[in-house]
C-alpha cells in the first residue's frame, strides 16, 4: 500500500477500507481522509493515519500466522480420534453379528410356530362350528318331522325351519351335512327335508288361513298368518293376508252401498261423501290395528306390502263409488250447463249504454237493475242450490282423500326420517287407480263449478243490490242504519268470497288451492270491481247537471257510497285472508299465531304454496281497490268538495283589510259598533262554519280511511289556494295586518286539521311563510345564524324566505 495511490480519485480505497473495518474489529479507524485534504498538513496526516493502519494490519496478520502450527497439530490429533473410532465400529459390528443373529432366528421359527398355531386353532374352531350347525341342522330336521307327524305341532315346526333356517345354506347343502344328517327316520337329504317340509306346511297353513277367514276366527287367523315368516313363505303370508283383509274392506264397501234402500237416501247431499269416508276409515282401521303385528312378525316395513294390498282394493271400491256418485248426481251435465252458462247480467252491465232517441236509457236493462230483469237461476238452466251441495260433497270427499293420503304417507315414511321432515306423498297414493280418478272426477269438476259458483254468485248479488237508503247530506236530517254505508252486494260477496276458501282450504288440496284462489281473485278484480267502476262512471259520477252548477245529491251520496263498498271489501277480503293464515298486523311487536294451514296441508312445501296464493289474492285485490278509491275520491274532490270551497273561500276572506293598523281597525269596530275581537276572529268563524257544512255532511257517509284520504287531497289543494292568497298580499299588509294574518290562516289550519292533527304537515309553506314575515330583525338574524340539529328545518328556498320578509310593506 502506497500513498501515491490514494489522490487518483479511485473509489475502490474507502470502499475495501470499509470492509476491513467490517472484517478486523480491532483494527483502528482511518482517520482524516486524503480526500478532505486541503493543504499540506492535511495530507501528512492523512498520510500517518494510513502508516499507522498498515502497521496494525501487519501485526494481525503475523499473529495468524503463528497460530497455523496449533491448528495444524489439532487437525492431526482429530484425524488419529478418527481412525481410532473406526476400529471400534468394526469390533461393535463383528461382536453384533456373532452374538444377536441365533437369537433372531430363533424369535423368527416361535413366530412361525404361532401362526401355526393359530391357524389350526381357527380351522378347529371353524369345524366345530361346522359340527354345531350339521347338529342343529340334524335337530331340526328330525324335528321338523317329528312335529308334522302324530303331534300336528304346526308351531313346533314352524320353529324348527326358523331355526334351520339360521344354518348356513353351503352346510345345509354340503357333503358332511348330506351324510350325518339322514337317518332311518329321514332318509333324504336335509335340504330335500326341509323344502317338502316348507311346502306342506305352506299348504297346510293357506287352507287353514282360508278355512278360519271363511269362518271367520280371528284367534286362528292370527294363529297361522304368524307362522308364515317362520317357513320362509313370508310374501305368501303377506299376500293371502292382504286377500282377507281386502274381501273385507269390499264386503264392507258393498254393504255401504246397499245400506240405504231406494233413491231418497242415495239423494241425500252426502251419502257418497259417507260411503268414501267409511271406506278410507275401514282401511285406516287395518292398517292401524294389524300395523304392529305385521312389523313384529314379518319385519319392519312389510306393512307397506299389504297397504299397496289394500291400496288397489281401494282403488276398485272407490272407483265404484266416485262412478255411482257422478252418475246418480249428473256431474257431467251441470258442468256442460256451467260451462255454457252466458252471464247475461254481468255481459250486458259492462256493454255501453244504450240510449233512445229521447236520450233516455233503455228500458229492462241490466245496467238499470230493474227488478223485472232478475231470473231465478231455475230458470236459466243451473240450480244454484243443487251446485253449492255438489262443491260441499265434493269438498267433503276430497278432504277426507286428503286426511287419507296423510295417513299413509306416515306409515309408509322410512324409518329413519326424523319426526319434523315434512312429509311427502308415497308412490302408493301418487300411483294409484284412484287418485287419477279422484282428480278427473272430484277436482277438476269442483275447480270448474267452483269458479262458476263464485261468478254467478256476484252476478246475482248485483241483481239484487240494494244501496243504503235514508241517508243525506243535510246535518238536519238523521240518517238510518248504522256505517259502514255499503251496498249490500258488498256483503252477499265477501260472505261467498269467505264461504269459496273456507271450503277450499277444507279439502286440504294444492290442485284445488291452486285453481280456485286465483279464480276468486280473477272474478272480484274484472267482475265486482269492474261492476263497482262502471257504476261510477255510469250512474253516480257526480257530474253537475248546469254548467257551473254543483252535482244532484243523490248521485254524491251513490258515489259516496260506492267509495265505501270499495274500502269494506278490501278491508273484509284482507279479514278473511287474516283468519286462513293466522295472521295479524295487529298483534303486538310483530308476533303472529301459528300458521293453522300447516295441519291441512302437511306435504312438503303445500302450505308455502298456499299462504303465497292467499297473500297475493289480498295484495292485488288491495292494489286494484286502492287504485279506484284514490281516482274515485280524486273525482269526489274535483266536482264536490272543490267546488263548495271556493266559495267558503271566498267569504271567510270577504273583508279582509290585512292593510289597516291596529287603531284604524278599532275606529271601524266601534263605528259598527261591534266587538274588536269579534272583528279580528271573523275569518276564522265564517271559515269553521262553512267549512263544518261542507265536510261534516261527507264525513258522516264515508269511512274513516277513505275520508282521511279525502281530507288529505282536500288540504294539499286548500295549502296551494292559501300559499297564493298569502303571497297576493306581499307589499300590503301593515305589520299588524300580517300578525291577524297569520292569526287567521293558524286558525283555517286547526280547523282543518281538528280530527287528524298529521294534516297540519301540508301547511307548512303557509305557516313558515307567515312566520318569517312576522319575525321581529333580531329574532330573524339569530334564525339565519342557526346550523345544526336546532335549526328550523325550512320546507321555503332563500328567496322565498327573502320574499316572505317583504309580505309587510315599508
Amino acid at each position: 500500500m502506497s500513498a501515491n495511490t490514494i489522490p487518483n480519485g479511485n473509489s475502490s480505497g474507502p470502499t475495501v477500507q470499509k470492509s476491513s473495518n467490517k472484517l478486523n474489529g480491532g483494527i483502528p479507524p482511518s482517520g482524516p481522509s486524503i480526500h478532505d485534504a486541503s493543504n499540506l498538513s492535511d495530507v501528512r496526516a492523512a498520510l500517518a493515519a494510513l502508516h499507522v493502519r498498515e502497521t496494525s494490519v501487519t501485526t494481525r496478520l503475523n499473529a495468524l500466522l503463528s497460530s497455523q502450527a496449533d491448528l495444524s497439530r489439532e487437525l492431526g490429533r482429530l484425524d488419529l480420534l478418527r481412525a481410532n473410532l473406526g476400529s471400534q465400529v468394526i469390533a461393535t459390528r463383528s461382536i453384533s453379528n456373532g452374538m444377536l443373529s441365533s437369537a433372531a432366528d430363533t424369535a423368527g421359527r416361535l413366530s412361525s410356530r404361532v401362526k401355526d398355531l393359530d391357524l389350526e386353532k381357527d380351522r378347529v374352531q371353524q369345524t366345530l362350528r361346522v359340527v354345531e350347525q350339521v347338529a342343529e341342522l340334524k335337530a331340526c330336521v328330525h324335528g321338523v318331522v317329528g312335529s308334522m307327524g302324530a303331534p300336528q305341532d304346526w308351531e313346533a315346526a314352524a320353529g324348527y325351519i326358523s331355526r334351520a333356517s339360521k344354518v348356513p345354506e353351503p352346510i345345509i347343502r354340503g357333503g358332511f351335512a348330506a351324510s350325518m344328517v339322514p337317518s332311518v327316520e329321514v332318509p333324504d337329504a336335509p335340504w330335500v327335508t326341509l323344502e317338502n317340509a316348507k311346502e306342506s306346511l305352506c299348504g297346510l297353513f293357506l287352507r287353514e288361513f282360508e278355512k278360519a277367514a271363511n269362518e271367520g276366527d280371528g284367534a286362528k287367523i292370527t294363529r297361522f298368518f304368524k307362522l308364515f315368516p317362520l317357513i320362509g313363505r313370508g310374501d305368501v303370508g303377506l299376500d293371502v293376508y292382504g286377500r282377507y283383509v281386502c274381501q273385507g274392506v269390499a264386503g264392507t264397501a258393498r254393504a255401504t252401498l246397499r245400506a240405504t234402500p231406494g233413491d231418497a237416501g242415495k239423494r241425500d247431499g252426502f251419502f257418497y261423501a259417507n260411503a268414501l269416508t267409511k271406506l278410507f276409515e275401514h282401511i285406516a282401521q287395518i292398517v292401524e290395528n294389524h300395523g304392529a303385528l305385521v312389523e313384529r312378525h314379518y319385519g319392519e316395513g312389510k306393512m307397506v306390502k299389504v297397504i299397496e294390498r289394500l291400496q288397489m282394493e281401494a282403488d276398485v271400491q272407490g272407483g265404484i263409488i266416485l262412478d255411482s256418485w257422478s252418475d246418480e248426481r249428473g256431474v257431467d251435465r251441470k258442468l256442460t250447463d256451467a260451462k255454457s252458462y252466458p252471464f247475461s247480467f254481468l255481459v250486458q252491465s259492462f256493454l255501453p249504454p244504450q240510449r233512445t232517441l229521447t236520450g233516455t236509457p233503455r228500458m229492462n236493462s241490466p245496467a238499470v237493475g230493474s227488478g223485472t230483469n232478475v231470473r231465478n237461476s231455475e230458470d236459466e238452466g243451473v240450480d244454484m242450490k243443487e251446485v253449492d251441495g255438489l262443491l260441499s260433497e265434493i269438498s267433503v270427499m276430497l278432504g277426507r282423500w286428503s286426511l287419507y293420503s296423510k295417513f299413509l304417507a306416515g306409515k309408509c315414511k322410512e324409518p329413519d326420517t326424523p319426526e319434523d321432515a315434512p312429509l311427502s306423498i308415497p308412490e302408493v297414493v301418487t300411483k294409484s287407480n284412484l287418485g287419477r280418478k279422484i282428480s278427473a272426477r272430484l277436482t277438476t269438476p269442483y275447480n270448474s263449478l267452483a269458479l262458476f259458483f263464485f261468478r254467478r254468485s256476484v252476478e246475482k248479488a248485483f241483481q239484487l243490490d240494494e244501496s243504503p237508503t235514508g241517508l243525506s247530506l243535510s246535518l238536519n236530517k238523521p240518517i238510518d242504519g248504522n256505517a259502514p254505508y255499503i251496498i249490500s252486494a258488498v256483503d252477499d260477496v265477501m260472505y261467498i268470497v269467505s264461504a269459496m276458501i273456507q271450503k277450499a282450504m277444507s279439502t286440504a288440496q294444492r290442485d284445488v288451492a291452486a285453481s280456485v284462489i286465483p279464480d276468486v281473485g280473477r272474478v272480484l278484480g274484472s267482475d265486482f270491481i269492474g261492476m263497482v267502476q262502471r257504476r261510477m262512471r255510469d250512474e253516480s259520477y257526480p257530474q253537475p247537471v248546469v254548467q257551473g252548477g254543483l252535482p244532484p245529491e243523490n248521485k254524491i251520496i251513490q258515489f259516496i257510497v260506492l267509495i265505501n263498498s270499495l274500502d269494506v271489501a278490501k278491508d273484509y277480503l284482507a279479514r278473511i285472508i287474516t283468519t286462513q293464515i293466522g295472521t295479524s298486523s295487529d298483534q303486538p311487536n310483530g308476533t303472529s299465531h301459528p300458521n293453522p294451514l300447516a295441519a291441512s296441508f302437511p306435504f312438503e312445501h303445500d302450505v308455502t304454496f298456499v299462504t303465497s296464493a292467499l297473500n297475493t289474492l289480498n295484495s292485488t285485490f288491495a292494489i286494484k281497490t286502492s287504485e279506484l278509491i284514490s281516482d274515485a275520491l280524486k273525482v269526489l274532490f274535483a266536482n264536490v268538495i272543490k267546488q263548495r270551497l271556493k266559495p267558503v273561500l271566498v267569504d271567510a276572506f270577504r273583508d279582509a283589510d290585512y292593510w289597516r293598523s291596529e287603531d284604524e281597525l278599532a275606529e271601524i269596530a266601534r263605528q259598527n259598533d261591534e266587538d274588536e275581537e269579534e272583528v279580528i276572529d271573523r275569518v276564522q268563524r265564517r271559515f269553521e262554519h262553512g267549512w263544518d257544512a261542507l265536510m261534516k255532511p261527507i264525513a258522516r257517509l264515508m269511512t274513516g280511511k277513505t275520508f282521511t284520504a279525502l281530507m288529505d287531497l282536500t288540504a294539499t289543494d286548500l295549502s296551494k289556494t292559501l300559499e297564493k292568497r298569502v303571497w297576493s298580499y306581499s307589499g300590503k299588509t301593515s305589520a299588524y295586518g300580517a300578525i291577524r294574518m297569520e292569526r287567521d290562516f293558524s286558525g283555517i289550519v286547526s280547523t282543518v286539521a281538528r280530527d287528524n292533527y298529521s294534516v297540519r304537515e301540508l301547511f307548512a309553506r303557509v305557516t313558515q311563510i307567515l312566520m318569517v314575515a312576522n319575525m321581529e330583525e333580531e329574532e330573524w338574524e339569530e334564525v339565519n345564524g342557526e346550523d345544526g340539529e336546532d335549526a328550523i328545518q325550512w320546507v321555503l328556498n332563500e328567496d322565498e324566505r327573502r320574499r316572505a320578509r317583504n309580505l309587510v310593506k315599508s
